[in-house]
């Protein structure tokens, strides 16, 4: 069984598990996430199964998508729901106010990773050294992020707010909404995080692990799956002719002369031969080359 899966991750589970239940599910051994979601978070995880998990690298660098709560009053060691609460502190900030804001953290920015993250010190990942109470040293691990949307949703509570949020891979929600709270001089942390897309993945598709449960022993499983090609739909696509099959099934490269369509060179393609998708090649103005056969008979 190949494809990736768009599961709908519930609150309360790792992304780990996530990946135990489905390998479980689909009796696949080859089976991964393509980008972490915290334990706390709900929303989409693309779950790549079988040859799907030679795919990692070309999904989890697309843009993500989040809804998020951002409570103005208090903080918490963790920056979310589920931390100690570190200090509280009346507030009344205003949607109008917190609009002011929002506009100075969209664009390229860098951004200090919370010291609850899976980022390794010393081999030791900084939530367990924080667990442990051991300060990490948080030095030189700033990354560039850039969040390309980021708007006002409604307020839902007397300090609460919902904020959409687009951004690149590796942005922390949670440090996003303790940074907005500095802007505006209060303590703040996210209180709610759902991702609304990963990729070309969204939530409107998302599977439950429910929805699996009921049709994993049977053939209506693999239409739960994205196919391979489609995964990677956002790929510009390259064809070649016919002749060449049994050639590129074998590994040899494709001279230009069999390139039908000529594509860009030094880019990723999806690459078709007889109306078979063969996996992620690379066009060099003289040959195309299959980087990632995902050919399967």
């Amino acid at each position: 069984m190949d494809g990736v899966l768009n599961l709908l991750k519930p609150p309360g589970m790792t992304s780990s598990n996530a990946v135990v239940d489905v390998r479980r599910l689909l009796h696949e051994k080859r089976v991964g996430h393509a980008g972490t979601l915290d334990p706390g978070a709900a929303g989409v995880l693309p779950i790549c199964v079988g040859k799907a998990t030679r795919l990692f690298d070309y999904l989890t660098e697309k843009e993500k998508e989040y809804r998020a709560e951002i409570t103005f009053g208090i903080s918490t060691d963790t920056l979310d729901a589920y931390g100690k609460i570190m200090r509280v502190s009346p507030t009344n900030i205003t949607k109008e106010e917190l609009k002011g804001v929002l506009p100075q953290f969209r664009g390229k920015q860098m951004q200090l990773p919370p010291m609850y993250s899976a980022i390794k010190q010393d081999g030791k990942k900084l939530y367990e050294l924080a667990r442990k109470g051991v300060a990490a040293d948080l030095s030189g691990k700033e990354r560039e992020v850039a969040i390309s949307s980021l708007e006002l949703v409604d307020q839902t509570g007397p300090q609460s707010f919902l904020i959409d949020i687009g951004c690149s891979r590796g942005t922390y929600i949670r440090t996003l909404c303790e940074d907005i709270g500095k802007a505006l001089k209060v303590p703040a942390y996210m209180s709610f995080l759902l991702r609304t897309r990963s990729g070309s993945f969204g939530i409107e598709k998302a599977v439950t692990l429910q929805e699996l449960t009921e049709c994993s022993e049977s053939e209506e499983a693999q239409m739960l799956l994205t196919s391979m090609d489609e995964a990677v739909g956002f790929l510009p696509e390259a064809q070649i002719a016919d002749a060449w099959f049994d050639k590129l099934k074998n590994g040899n490269p494709a001279p230009c002369s069999m390139v039908q369509n000529k594509p860009q060179t030094g880019v990723s393609l999806r690459v078709y031969c007889a109306g078979r998708f063969f996996g992620i090649g690379e066009y060099d103005e003289s040959t195309l080359r299959i980087r990632t056969m995902l050919y399967k008979d």
